[in-house]
């Protein structure tokens, strides 16, 4: 299972971090210019034209803008296709090819191939979803980066009682877990805590202001999705889940076969990259610091 860790880190440091780690891509970087013992006049791109599909939602269509770039600095002719819809709307035009390339979350699609899907970490989920896939479509390499639920503390609450895990947990006694109302009765709620991890939490809905009400001390746990800004504004970290509480639903590329072969190297690049703390990181530059898309994915390939 792959195990990574959600800690982050204040905002800056969060931006120091994609810089370092962004700087290692050797020879798999799209942007990396060619030796000079490779032909200049052979192409890596193509002359087909590569059509980027992205959701109508910040995040999805900055990592899209991310492949688009990659791409284009590859050698390939891209159209974009962004703000779309939900899968209702973008599924049908990949299954056909109309789109080429569109960044997905592995466990969310999943389960809109196999509702009844008992699959929950990382690799288990990222395999099933291969052999889910209509024809036509291919995954590539997931990244490590998720947005799915994910169970949440203050940075202080996590050094006063050194949690990393859920599991951590168990040895804490008076928790109170925050959420949507209906989170109370969701398998991953407090029955689940207590049957997979051993924590005993008490539950109280508090909808829009679950993340305010654990800064305040309200609460002790936050359910907030993974890749939500706020995580790195309000200094917050998010707990591994070895055991598969939630269902794992990291960002991948889903692609049409015709052309799948043809962009693995230079999208798989971009996926090795993409770490939950990164994620967060680009989230908040879209919708703290307003920046756009371009912009965006511009910074990110050429640190």
């Amino acid at each position: 299972m792959t195990d990574f860790r959600f800690r982050t880190l204040a905002v800056g440091a969060l931006a120091a971090a994609s810089v370092f780690a962004l700087a290692g891509c050797g020879s798999a970087d799209p942007l990396a210019a060619p030796s000079a013992t490779e032909d200049s006049g052979a192409s890596s791109g193509s002359d087909e034209t590569i059509v980027v599909g992205s959701q109508a939602y910040y995040s999805n269509e900055v990592i899209a803008e991310i492949y688009a770039q990659a791409l284009e600095e590859a050698g390939f002719t891209v159209e974009r296709k962004f703000n779309i819809g939900q899968r209702d709307a973008y599924l049908p035009s990949l299954e056909s090819g109309e789109i080429d390339l569109f960044p997905e979350y592995t466990g969310n699609l999943l389960q809109f191939y196999v509702p009844d899907t008992e699959a929950r970490t990382s690799d288990d989920v990222y395999a099933e979803l291969q052999d889910a896939l209509p024809d036509g479509l291919e995954v590539l390499e997931q990244s490590s980066a998720t947005d799915q639920d994910s169970y949440n503390v203050t940075a202080d609450f996590a050094a006063e009682h050194d949690l990393k895990s859920l599991a951590d947990l168990a040895d804490v006694d008076g928790l109170v877990l925050g959420g949507a109302p209906e989170l109370e009765e969701r398998p991953y709620g407090p029955t689940g805590l207590k049957d997979v991890y051993g924590v005993t939490a008490a539950f109280q809905a508090t909808g829009d202001t679950t993340v305010e009400d654990l800064v305040a001390g309200t609460i002790q746990i936050a359910n907030v999705y993974s890749a939500d800004p706020r995580i790195a504004t309000e200094d917050l970290v998010t707990l591994d889940d070895p055991e598969g509480l939630f269902l794992a639903s990291n960002v991948v590329p889903i692609a049409s076969s015709d052309i799948a072969d043809d962009i693995a190297e230079t999208i798989d690049a971009v996926s090795e990259k993409l770490t939950p703390e990164i994620l967060v990181d680009l989230n908040v530059q879209s919708s703290v610091d307003k920046k756009s898309s371009a912009d965006i994915a511009k910074a990110f390939l050429s640190e």
